[in-house]
């Protein structure tokens, strides 16, 4: 069975979960072989084998923290020479993109970006997309060389399948440009105890329709009452009601939680975009005549301002 690369999204040994979900894509269409990179790359190999990678290539060089993305790309290129897979799996991350695109150009090959499912075909791996805000749903596969598939998180199920796992070094050469653009300073991201927005279960946004800044504990209260992250439209971050680390829609994150609820959010197209995928979709409004209703799973007419109390204390009354 031909062999497949997984490109391991991990924070000092900490495998994230797209990555473990990858792995479950890897193997309906051959055997994953994850390629861990940077400062604790080998120590993943533990976790990664329990989900399926019947090999673990790690490169813990000091390049991949202290540069951009190139020496990645340089590293997944060692990867492909060496391994001739049948795909090449990344996240959709901003930075995953990134490497794959520059990673497509650098081997000849055909690129799918935002896949949210992956199967075997004849002629090489067929991915599904959802195109034009998810109005479409697309399959394709790539006519040249190795193909390089980004796929979206929530995507696939987190599934165990012990496999060896066995660590191997990955030799790599950087390239003149590798060292091109330094990493001068970091700033860790203040954490709020949430889960990242674009790859929690459930997500709770707020719109418009929260009217203030200060009126988005409603939403945080909620969110927290489920183990939920938060999300805001375009029209509330740029209202400056909350950061623009958490939009979702065409110019922020796109997100395809299990549950995705929708407070005071009119359901313009933009944001439809970011999160038309996500399985179950609840509205609140009180406009009944919002477009957001034409897509929902459940949807609720009332002022938010009381809908959404009543429901963060139902959550909390029934989690005991």
């Amino acid at each position: 069975m031909a062999e497949v690369l997984v490109y391991v999204d991990h924070v000092d040994g900490a495998v994230r979960k797209p990555t473990l979900e990858l792995l479950t894509l890897a193997r309906r269409i051959g055997e994953p072989v994850a390629v861990a990179l940077g400062a604790g790359a080998a120590a993943t190999a533990a976790v990664l084998a329990e989900h399926g990678a019947v090999r673990v290539l790690a490169a813990e060089a000091a390049e991949f923290a202290d540069y951009l993305v190139v020496p990645k790309v340089d590293a997944l290129q060692a990867a492909v020479e060496a391994v001739s897979p049948a795909a090449v799996l990344v996240p959709s991350s901003a930075e995953g993109k990134e490497i794959a695109a520059r990673l497509a150009v650098r081997i000849g090959s055909g690129i799918i970006t935002d896949a949210v499912d992956l199967e075997a075909g004849e002629l090489g791996p067929v991915a599904t997309q959802s195109a034009f805000a998810a109005s479409f749903t697309t399959k394709s596969r790539v006519s040249k060389g190795t193909p390089v598939i980004t796929v979206k998180p929530n995507s696939a199920p987190v599934e165990a399948a012990p496999a060896a796992g066995a660590v191997e070094t990955l030799a790599v050469t950087f390239g003149a440009q590798a060292t091109g653009t330094k990493v001068l300073s970091r700033t860790p991201r203040e954490s709020t105890g949430r889960p990242e927005l674009t790859e929690a279960a459930i997500v709770v946004s707020g719109g418009r329709g929260v009217n203030g800044a200060e009126n988005f504990h409603l939403i945080e209260a909620l969110a927290d009452s489920l183990g939920a992250a938060v999300g805001a439209s375009r029209a509330a971050v740029d209202a400056g009601w909350y950061p623009h680390s958490n939009q979702v829609g065409q110019t922020g994150k796109s997100v395809s939680p299990q549950l995705y609820i929708a407070s005071g959010i009119s359901g313009a197209i933009q944001h439809r975009a970011g999160m038309q995928t996500s399985k179950t979709i609840v509205a609140i409004n009180k406009d009944a005549e919002a477009p957001i209703f034409d897509l929902v799973d459940y949807g609720i007419v009332g002022d938010l301002f009381q809908v959404v109390p009543q429901l963060t204390e139902e959550v909390n009354t029934r989690k005991g």
